[in-house]
């Protein structure tokens, strides 16, 4: 029981000092960050793109409906 009690604390002192793992932490939450704000560029301005796309399509194509 020592023994596990021993090697636990010491795998707890090295993750505590595993400067890589923060990094690869740091890391990932940033992309994450990175990734969330495309999503959210893309969402807000998908719709004024299709808008500006059906008008462009109805200007070069008078006989296409528009909605």
């Amino acid at each position: 029981m020592l023994k596990t009690y021993i090697k636990t604390k010491l795998l707890i002192e090295d993750l505590k000092n595993d400067i890589d793992g923060a990094s690869l932490i740091e890391y990932s939450i940033l992309i994450g960050l990175i990734a969330a704000a495309v999503v959210a560029t893309v969402v807000a301005i998908g719709g004024k793109v299709g808008i500006s796309w059906n008008n462009l399509n109805g200007a070069y194509n008078p006989t296409a409906a528009t909605p």
